[in-house]
């Protein structure tokens, strides 16, 4: 592409304090007995259970329902910072919460567009409802008044109104995978420059054909096999994670578990004005792109991600080989054959002096062919087969050979077996605490009120001595209370 608090409606046990009992009752009190002034157990639960009921009951209840999602984004507020624009200042203060909550706004405008409600009833929702998402919304209704609000959330609705009519709905699978090849298209003529485009580019790659297999924008993958799939180590996957979290061309859904990986959302970022939309007053004329000088669009890439998916996890095309810039090379010659060193330069998205350094190596390893100033890849040399030629007396045989060559032969072997061992002493670790956790108590509650210090008539006493506690009482869910009068 914010806090509603609900408090328990049980009376709290009155007259009571945490005074410790005399030194007369110490012996005879059970262990854990709670002090009607202890924190109540379960609040946090009660709450949500309540802020469910009235979502339920409240101003969704005459409204179509939104998707899972999103009602949970509604109601709870975006818990795991999946809109968070990641603008964060020196000590880790958050400096974009507007934009944190024009994210969360829209997203949740998309879907009621989507379901079939109104405009006013989004308003109402946001600004009048007790729900976490309209935070913001309300906050603005404090400082500058209900129109300013209003307005806020009107615009938010009319641009995602707009943008979900532009776009078609995704029903079937064979929707999504038209969207994927739009997407695909879109990556492949982005160009993406120095060594951390280049490996933002196979973060992508990776991310869509883990996506092509699960049928959906949302899937779930793990640092390490991410890191395994694009050919790096894990460190470098993690920045780039966290740069295409930046660029908006990623969300992370949740953080997974010590199980499984979390889940990810591939997004398209939509057209941003010259002035922000997160302010009340909206865009304005002016800015940077007004007036009438002409901008010139860079040249396009245009490489083959399909081919870079199938070769970007050889060695290679580790760090220390072919590298990215050979690998975007490779992918761009694959998607048109006969390619001169400039029209490389804007395809690959590489610089002249990288050009000619790439195209050396393929030469001399027989994979790519030159014909005057037109450069093309061997006829197999996708499987890492070269043609000998002048420069290439000992053409390859393959792949393997190629990172033999290059000294970055058994990288990728390596680092599976880095993550292998990762994995088992986690496994070991998990192992080793359970030995040493203590079994369960397979008693009672030491708070619950055990039957020998109830006499008959309910009195607690003392069972040693039949002496009666004062201000000790067994509560009506059958656990101790403390009352000092």
């Amino acid at each position: 592409m914010t806090t509603f608090t609900a408090s328990s409606t049980g009376q709290p046990l009155r007259g009571t304090n945490t005074r410790r009992p005399s030194h007369r009752h110490q012996g005879a009190m059970p262990q854990g007995v709670h002090t009607s002034r202890d924190p109540v157990q379960g609040r946090d639960s009660t709450a949500r259970s309540l802020l469910n009921s009235q979502a339920r009951t409240g101003l969704l209840a005459s409204l179509p329902a939104l998707s899972p999602r999103m009602h949970k984004l509604l109601v709870h507020g975006d818990q795991e910072s999946a809109y968070s624009p990641n603008n964060r200042q020196r000590g880790g203060k958050n400096t974009a919460s507007s934009d944190h909550a024009w994210a969360v706004t829209r997203a949740l405008a998309a879907d009621a567009v989507r379901v079939g409600w109104d405009r006013a009833s989004f308003v109402q929702v946001l600004v009048d409802g007790p729900y976490k998402a309209g935070h913001h919304a309300r906050s603005i209704q404090h400082r500058r008044g209900y129109d300013r609000a209003a307005e806020w959330v009107r615009r938010a609705w009319d641009g995602a109104k707009e943008h979900v009519g532009a776009t078609d709905r995704i029903c079937t699978r064979q929707d999504f995978h038209s969207s994927l090849a739009a997407f695909r298209a879109r990556v492949e003529r982005t160009p993406w420059k120095g060594i951390a485009g280049k490996t933002d580019l196979r973060n992508l790659i990776a991310r869509m054909e883990i996506c092509t297999r699960s049928g959906g924008w949302d899937h779930t993958v793990s640092e390490r096999e991410l890191a395994e799939r694009m050919g790096c180590s894990r460190t470098t996957a993690r920045n780039s994670n966290q740069r295409l979290l930046g660029e908006r061309l990623l969300r992370q859904l949740d953080k997974g578990s010590a199980t499984e990986g979390a889940r990810w959302m591939l997004i398209s970022p939509v057209h941003r004005s010259s002035h922000h939309w997160t302010t009340p007053q909206g865009p304005k004329a002016g800015g940077a792109m007004s007036g009438s000088t002409v901008r010139h669009s860079p040249p396009e890439a245009d490489i083959s991600s399909l081919a870079a998916a199938r070769l970007m996890h050889l060695d290679a095309f580790a760090h220390y080989g072919l590298g990215g810039s050979g690998l975007a090379l490779v992918a761009a010659l694959a998607e048109r054959e006969g390619q001169t060193v400039q029209e490389l330069q804007c395809a690959a998205s590489i610089s002249r002096a990288t050009a000619y350094r790439q195209l050396r190596k393929l030469l001399e390893l027989g994979l790519v062919l030159r014909d005057g100033e037109v450069y093309a890849l061997s006829p197999r040399a996708t499987e890492g087969i070269g043609e000998r030629t002048h420069l290439a007396q000992v053409p390859v045989s393959g792949w393997e050979e190629v990172a033999t060559r290059l000294g970055t032969g058994g990288t990728a072997r390596r680092r599976r077996q880095q993550h292998e061992a990762h994995r088992l002493s986690w496994a070991l670790y998990q192992q080793i605490r359970a030995e040493r956790r203590r079994p369960s108590n397979d008693g009672s509650h030491p708070s619950e009120a055990e039957p020998q210090y109830l006499r008959a008539d309910g009195v607690v006493i003392n069972p040693s001595t039949g002496e009666v506690l004062d201000g000790l009482y067994r509560a009506s869910d059958g656990r101790w209370i403390v009352h000092h009068g």
